[in-house]
């Protein structure tokens, strides 16, 4: 919903006080004008990255969400399934969460918590490591290693969408200066033309360059910008998941495991202590 929000905004802002200065919006319609800067600039992207890349520009475009999904109730919601789950090692041993972790959608304790069931990445991040954990062939410190691998490939695997756009973002501009000089060397090629006909000529010729520039900043670079901070909430999700099974590994008990990965959260989404504590207890009863 922000995203749909601040195009409007960008669009209210710019056109409509065009408008109450007293500027006509028929001019500004130019399609060959549009054709000729984001044909290029989609020249641009596809020349200057490879199969991987754009694939990766075309799923980050699909997870776009409206809302932020990793917000305080789905952080206390894995929270609470990480405190159930290492209260159950600490009672039953490893072997006691093994059907669990090789069979979560079967699982009753996963079952607890749909939300976090439903979210591939958290579950593929917390299966894989508790399974390292019930071999138990790994210490602490190389199962961290381990984790701090993955996570970094992740981190570079997000900023190559954003990457991507920004850089297209950044020649759009350019783009729209080779759209407004082809338009003037138009205007400037028509000798027959008289002063009011060569004006509007290089007054639309110009408007290649407003749209450039509009398209890259205004639209453009905010996408590139969401898409980096989608992947930093993705990327803190399992820095609190490292740090938690970190914490157990260490002998230290759930609920001091649990508040090691509450302190890695972010202080916008990060629950309290007693909130915590609570949705913790509720879950427990249920």
């Amino acid at each position: 919903m922000l995203i749909v929000v601040g195009f409007l905004i960008v669009i209210l802002s710019v056109f409509g006080g065009f408008a109450l200065a007293g500027g006509h919006l028929g001019p500004l319609f130019q399609p060959t004008e549009v054709l000729m800067i984001c044909g290029a600039a989609a020249g641009a992207f596809v020349a200057s990255n490879n199969g991987k890349a754009m694939r990766a520009t075309a799923q980050a475009f699909r997870r776009l969400r409206p809302t932020n999904r990793y917000n305080q109730e789905m952080y206390m919601e894995l929270m609470s399934l990480l405190y159930t789950l290492l209260a159950k090692i600490r009672r039953d041993g490893m072997m006691g969460v093994e059907k669990d972790i090789d069979n979560p959608e079967q699982s009753a304790l996963f079952a607890k918590f749909p939300n976090i069931l439903g979210d591939a990445l958290i579950m593929s991040f917390i299966t894989d490591y508790v399974r390292l954990m019930v071999a138990g062939s790994l210490e602490a410190m190389e199962l961290d290693e381990l984790m701090l691998h993955e996570i970094e490939v992740f981190e570079h695997e997000c900023h190559v969408p954003s990457g991507a756009l920004t850089k297209v973002a950044d020649g759009m501009p350019a783009f729209g200066i080779v759209a407004a000089v082809m338009g003037v060397v138009k205007a400037l090629s028509t000798a027959d033309a008289g002063p009011d006909e060569m004006g509007e000529m290089i007054a639309h010729a110009l408007v290649g360059t407003f749209l450039g520039i509009l398209i890259g900043y205004g639209f453009i670079a905010p996408l590139a910008s969401r898409i980096d901070r989608q992947a930093e909430e993705a990327l803190k999700v399992l820095q609190c998941i490292r740090v938690t099974l970190l914490a157990s590994l260490n002998g230290y008990a759930p609920q001091i495991a649990v508040e090691f990965g509450r302190k890695a959260l972010f202080s916008a989404e990060r629950p309290s202590f007693d909130e915590l504590e609570d949705h913790v207890r509720e879950r427990r009863a249920v």
